[in-house]
């Protein structure tokens, strides 16, 4: 964005004197950082830049631009230039334009495209059919196929041929049979270390890593990084290739999915836009529900102390330790739960391991609760008008309330996951009100158990 500011001024001036000299002006600089410079510019001026690109330079900049700037600059610009801009985006992109369109204007734009290039708008039908975090929503169909028959030298032919056409860097080649299916695949380092005159079919390898195009595509990300892949084919039951998926996707999806897991881990549902782009009404809509909950879930936590009131005021200080104690067994379920839930993103847990994850957490939490304990106690001591009993309330509290928060906080998003329920909707708030509770019931017992003639004689005073 640095370099946005410094040229976005000058842009607007050649905008509005000398546009001709506008091409001059950005031959050496990257599509990446014209699209920097354009999200800083006003609508009606990035649309009259881009219109005053060729199609095949304004499609880079265009598909770089987040979907409300897209939908920003659509508005500005005539459809049949927009649709030209998309007939040369890449076909993965030019779908995940028209899926953050509003309907009437896709439709729109849809049809203009249709004129404009009718093979473009197909390839749309085809990716659009499939979920949108599915894997087949995520391919492209532009991808190099040879023929197993051929010679790596022809091969070599066709990606010379291919990489004049397209501007994306060629991985891998597919061998292709008459049958249109999937015989096998050779990288381009393959084919230039093999001989020329070698087979295809010498060369390739025929087992392929593929996924299927209904496949989700977090667990394509996890297989690409598994087998350290930068493309991917996607194939039909049949072993028909529908098109590929390539790394610089896959990286736009960790990031769309680590984002969405952290706003959810901080109890607040994913937002559409970045966050200065995101109005305030949107803001509030996002984040109140999750307040409200957790609000009210804190009324428990309330309607507990309230029914040991007595014993709280029966043994001297009790209270002041409440959120002590309590704020223990929330940050230990805070940890357990983000864990647990980055990693089964990851694939490092299975549901199956649930039981293993329960032996862990709750040796884990009694350990973690004896260190804190000793540590609660020796606190405790350090006032003068407080009893040896009393610390020891303290710290078999706390040595329960952290085992229970492990338990809890590593069990819930297992559970969630096995409801088909997104895990990292078990939010650390969520988790610490919880735990709240459970924390203020279990010191109440705590302190009947240890302190019981303590309480009696003060009950029986009152």
């Amino acid at each position: 964005m640095r370099l946005a500011s410094l040229l976005g001024p000058d842009i607007k001036n050649v905008l509005k004197e000398d546009p001709e000299a506008l091409q001059e002006l950005l031959d050496e600089i990257h599509a990446e950082d014209l699209a920097d410079i354009i999200s800083e510019l006003d609508p009606d001026e990035a649309g009259q830049l881009l219109s005053r690109l060729p199609a095949e330079e304004a499609a880079p900049i265009f598909e770089r631009l987040d979907g409300h700037e897209q939908e920003n600059l659509i508005e500005q610009m005539p459809p049949e230039s927009v649709a030209v801009i998309a007939s040369e985006m890449s076909a993965d992109n030019r779908a995940d334009l028209f899926s953050v369109l509003p309907e009437a204007m896709g439709e729109q734009l849809f049809e203009a495209l249709e004129k404009v290039d009718p093979v473009a708008a197909q390839e749309v039908r085809d990716i659009e059919k499939w979920p949108e975090t599915s894997a087949g929503h995520l391919m492209t169909p532009d991808f190099v196929r040879v023929s197993p028959r051929m010679k790596v030298s022809e091969a070599l032919d066709v990606v010379k041929a291919r990489a004049r056409e397209r501007d994306e860097f060629v991985y891998v080649v597919y061998a292709i049979s008459d049958g249109d299916r999937l015989e096998g695949v050779a990288s381009l380092r393959d084919l230039l270390v093999a001989e020329p005159a070698q087979g295809i079919a010498e060369v390739m390898r025929t087992n392929v890593i593929c996924v299927p195009p209904t496949m989700d595509q977090e667990e394509v990300a996890r297989r690409m990084a598994k087998y350290d892949l930068n493309v991917i084919p996607v194939v039909s039951d049949v072993n028909h290739v529908l098109g590929v998926i390539t790394i610089d996707d896959i990286i736009d999806v960790l990031v769309q999915e680590q984002t969405e897991d952290v706003q959810k881990i901080g109890g607040v549902e994913p937002l559409d836009l970045p966050y200065f782009q995101t109005s305030f009404v949107t803001f509030i809509r996002k984040r109140a529900g999750w307040l409200i909950v957790l609000f009210i879930e804190e009324f428990f936590t309330q309607t507990a102390l309230r029914h040991y009131d007595r014993v709280m005021e029966a043994v001297q200080g009790a209270l002041l330790y409440v959120p002590l104690l309590i704020s223990a067994g929330g940050n230990s379920g805070s940890q357990s739960s983000t864990l647990v839930i980055r990693g089964l993103a990851l694939g490092e847990i299975k549901l199956r391991d649930w039981w293993r994850i329960l032996v862990r957490e709750s040796i884990m939490g009694v350990l973690l609760g004896i260190i804190i304990a000793v540590i609660a106690m020796g606190r405790v001591m350090m006032y003068p008008d407080q009893s040896f009993l009393f610390a020891l309330t303290v710290g078999l509290t706390v040595l329960c309330i952290i085992a229970s928060g492990c338990t809890v906080g590593s069990m819930l998003p297992i559970i969630l996951k096995r409801l088909g329920i997104d895990p990292a909707t078990s939010s650390t708030p969520f988790i610490a009100s919880l735990v709240d509770t459970m924390g203020v019931i279990i010191y109440a017992h705590v302190a009947m158990a240890v302190m019981h003639d303590t309480i009696q004689k003060a009950l029986e005073v009152h």
